[in-house]
Formats: structure tokens, sequence, C-alpha cells
């Protein structure tokens, strides 16, 4: 267990106050004969994976005739992801949907989504997410009170920058590119020549308007709605990696459920990934079309120097993380003799 995933008993005094806060709401349990479960996320209502939480919520609705609801607080309400998921660890929150990098501290095997070009495709993306090697990662969290429910598409994290377009990994070096509180992030982007500055998301537009970075990484949808496209003059669609978004239950608040109303649960959950898959589509087309209008380039680089200079990176996670290596391995050999 990774040391710095386990409450003690909520790291920050910012958390400890949302604890307090949180007990005083409704919580897991009868409300007039019902299950009320709350969900907290930090993506606003108008998201598409905000999208396919509520069709999820109204799914748990539907499947119990109204014996069981989700009630979700979006835009960080309940705080960040990180502190979502301690809430989640102590019982004091039911579901949280977080970035599986979020989760790279908790549980380790969510590191391998962090890896550059693991997927080959769509395709081959949504074979892992959906199928045992997906399903095996989701239960990863389980020893640190985190049982993974499902996955949402969150695309593919291509660079955005200001004043530079990046065509080949030679156009990074020197730059400084904000990425996510993961390792594995910080170690892409390093491996490519950048300077990885871990920035919080909430921040991150006035680090572009200032000049405390040079760019950043993000899929299509969180470029358009962060409208950090004003501030930025290309899109660069390297299309380095795809973590997926991660829909999780505490183990106190599943082991406290019934056997049906787990499986409403659950169901409800893999109906929401279906239909926000559909969702996101649409949104990132939407988000391509609103960014190249307001005028920023779209750079459509050769993704192979790319893939040739993250090399040493794979080598190093063989050495360092061999569960992460091992991981990486079965996901590049699913269904390799097809494509």
């Amino acid at each position: 267990m990774d040391s710095s995933s386990v409450p003690a008993p909520v790291r920050t005094a910012v958390s400890i106050g949302l604890l307090f806060g949180l007990l005083l709401l409704p919580g897991c349990g009868a409300e007039q004969d019902r299950t009320v479960l709350r969900l907290g996320h930090g993506m606003a209502p108008s998201h598409p994976v905000s999208q396919g939480m509520r069709y999820m919520a109204e799914q748990v609705d539907s499947l119990s005739g109204g014996q069981m609801r989700v009630e979700i607080y979006p835009s960080e309400q309940l705080g960040t992801e990180r502190q979502c998921l301690e809430l989640l660890q102590v019982g004091s929150l039911d579901l949280a949907k977080v970035s599986s990098a979020v989760l790279e501290g908790f549980s380790h095997d969510y590191r391998v989504f962090g890896l550059p070009y693991v997927f080959r495709d769509d395709e081959h993306r949504f074979d892992v997410l959906e199928g045992e090697i997906g399903r095996e990662i989701l239960m990863s969290g389980t020893d640190v009170w985190l049982r993974g429910l499902t996955y949402y598409d969150a695309g593919s994290r291509s660079f955005y920058t200001a004043e530079t377009p990046v065509r080949t990994p030679s156009d990074l070096e020197g730059l400084k590119i904000r990425v996510q509180q993961s390792p594995v992030a910080i170690g892409m982007v390093q491996a490519l020549g950048a300077q990885a500055t871990p920035i919080s998301f909430g921040e991150l537009y006035t680090a572009l308007q200032q000049g405390v970075v040079d760019g950043a990484e993000n899929n299509p949808p969180s470029l358009h709605s962060t409208r950090h496209y004003e501030l930025v003059d290309y899109y660069s669609l390297d299309q380095h990696t795809a973590p997926p978004d991660v829909l999780l239950v505490s183990t106190h608040t599943w082991e406290r459920l019934s056997e049906q109303e787990r499986e409403w649960l659950q169901t409800a959950a893999d109906r929401s990934l279906q239909h926000q898959k559909t969702l996101w589509a649409e949104a990132e087309q939407e988000a391509m079309k609103v960014v190249k209008e307001a005028g920023v380039e779209i750079v459509r680089p050769d993704k192979a120097p790319f893939v040739e200079a993250v090399q040493p990176l794979y080598e190093q996670y063989k050495e360092e993380q061999p569960r992460v290596y091992e991981l990486f391995q079965r996901i590049r050999s699913l269904n390799a003799d097809d494509s």
C-alpha cells in the first residue's frame, strides 16, 4: 500500500473541514425508505463527463424504481479530486469521479494509463477499458478503500502552446509545459525535452495568461471549456496519452449496500459509459470547430519521432515498476494480431 494514500485521518485542514461538512449532509442510508448516495467531482455541469454521471444517476433511479438515488455535487463543491478520494477512504463520501492520473498515488496500476502511446487507437482503448484488464485495474484500489465502477472517455491529450508550434519533440525543448500531478505525466514530458510544471488545473488559465508556463496538454473539450484556446496559438495533435476518467465507490459504502443495490449501481455505471462515449464524441467535434474558428492553428505532427523519444521511459518502468510494465505489455499485445 502506498503510504501517501492512507488518510491520517485526512491530511489537510481543507479536507477536515469538508469531512465535517459532509457529516451534516444526508448520507448513504434510508431517506424515506430510499438509499441516497453522494457523488463528488470537479467537472462543470456542462462537461460531457458530468452529463455521463447525470445519466448514471437517472439509471439508478429508474432501475431501482425510486428506491435508490444519487445526489451529484459538481465543480469541486466537495473538494478537489484528491480530497474526494480521501473522503471515500474514510467513508464520508460514497462516490467520486477522478482522472486516472490522480489515482496513480493510490494504486500504482493506474499508472499504466499515463504511459505514452499505450493504446493503438480508440477501438483498442475501449477493448482494454471494457475488458478483463480494465476491470482488473478498477479493482486494484480496493485495498485502499477505492472500488472502481466504470471508466469515462476523456479522449486523447495533446500539446497546446502560446508561441511555439510543436511539430517534433525538439520543439518542446526548454518550454515550460503544465502537467497533472502525476509522476508518469512528469516523466513523459521530461522525456520529450520540456520542463514539466505541475500546476492545479484551476490555476492554469492565469498561468498561461501571465506566461508562467508556455503551454499545456489536454483533450479538445477541456481546451474549449476552459477557454484556454483564447491564450494559445497552436494545438499539436500528437495524442501522446489517453488517461480515462474513473467513477469510484467507497468500499465502506459498497459493503453497506445490498446485493440488489450493488447490481443497480453497477448496471447504471456500465450503461453510463456507453452513453457518455457518444456525448464525448459530439463534444470533441464541437470543441475542435470552436478552437479552429478562434484562430488556433491545428498541427498534425508525425507521431513516430514522439514515440521514439519516449522509449527510455518504457525501459525505466521495466526496471523500476515491473507490475506497471507487465500491464503495459498486456495492453500492447491485446488484439495486436488484428491491427
